[in-house]
């Protein structure tokens, strides 16, 4: 029986709506690939190497066996196997360097292919091609993912509850302070791990419908741009700036000490890989380190990406 009176909840946001609204929507980017795992009766995933190990962790959890492979200079597959019956290739699209083109040539070349677009959320999936999309990597949401695919589960699942996982979201929005809740958000990144799959909470889409996404998408391009005016004659990686990036990619040969002076001065820098710096190749762990994905998302200006390049260069000097 439905409740009537007692105290007010969160307001129900209006907005133009979600930006994929006929994608599949669950409560995290690893159980979209749980959920293909289980639609398409997945037999063995193909994984680049220079990738987090939520990835692995979730092969394990679904009992499925995986084989890693590398990537080049420029974050493109090392990759001449031909595909086992059952398996499928992984491709990560990296700080959003990959084009339609070349996704399209993969998908010729081995067919059974899954894209991850966790760095891409407004480059738009292919007919025919599974595509994972992460919204917490680029929205202050709790948790949330989309999944573009052809093949569907035959039981409905149930809807994730997204409450508990608010404290960080909110309190740094209410207090203005990453320090304060950083350990609460290091714990919800770790309960991650064991989330069963689920479809979107109410919570998270209700966010989501009230996102202005054509501003997100023109404040990250503004900011990157500032960043690389700045940035690029001293940035040793040359990449061309996708739609609403994800980060600003700096390469340094200093890394991890850069990011421990930026985090001096309150501008806080992801090591986005961390169990690759001890597992990963040469190139791997060097681009673990020393690639900085400088923030440049649609709650900062052109002042503040100014501040971020000026703390930057004063720590690489």
């Amino acid at each position: 029986m439905k409740e009537i009176g007692g105290y007010l909840e969160l307001e129900t946001l209006s907005g133009s709506g979600e930006y994929y609204p006929n994608l599949i929507a669950l409560n995290s980017g690893r159980n979209a690939l749980a959920y293909l795992i289980q639609a398409k009766h997945i037999q063995k995933l193909y994984i680049p190497g220079f990738l987090c190990d939520t990835i692995p962790f979730l092969c394990e959890r679904e009992q499925i066996p995986f084989e890693c492979y590398d990537i080049d200079a420029m974050f493109r597959p090392v990759f001449e196997k031909e595909l086992e019956p059952g398996a499928y290739f992984y491709l990560v699209n990296y700080y959003g360097q990959l084009a339609d083109e070349e996704i399209l040539f993969w998908k010729q070349k081995y067919d059974r292919l899954i894209v991850d677009h966790v760095q891409a959320f407004f480059q738009k999936p292919l007919d025919g091609i599974d595509t994972i999309y992460s919204c917490r990597k680029f929205f202050g949401v709790p948790d949330g993912a989309y999944l573009a695919t052809d093949t569907f589960l035959e039981e409905p699942l149930p809807v994730d509850v997204s409450a508990d996982r608010m404290g960080h979201v909110l309190g740094r929005f209410d207090a203005g302070s990453a320090r304060d809740y950083y350990t609460v958000s290091q714990k919800n990144n770790r309960g991650f791990r064991d989330l069963e799959l689920r479809s979107m909470s109410r919570l998270t889409h209700n966010i989501l419908s009230a996102v202005n996404y054509a501003h997100v998408q023109a404040a990250r391009g503004r900011n990157y741009a500032v960043l690389e005016s700045v940035l690029g004659s001293h940035n040793a990686m040359k990449l061309k700036m996708p739609v609403g990036p994800f980060a600003y990619p700096f390469y340094c040969r200093n890394g991890l000490q850069v990011k421990n002076g930026l985090a001096q001065n309150g501008i806080f820098v992801p090591t986005l890989w961390p169990n690759v710096l001890e597992q990963g190749n040469e190139l791997e762990r060097d681009y673990a380190a020393n690639i900085l994905p400088l923030p440049c998302d649609q709650r900062y200006d052109s002042d503040d990406m100014l501040r971020v390049a000026e703390e930057v260069l004063q720590c690489i000097d």
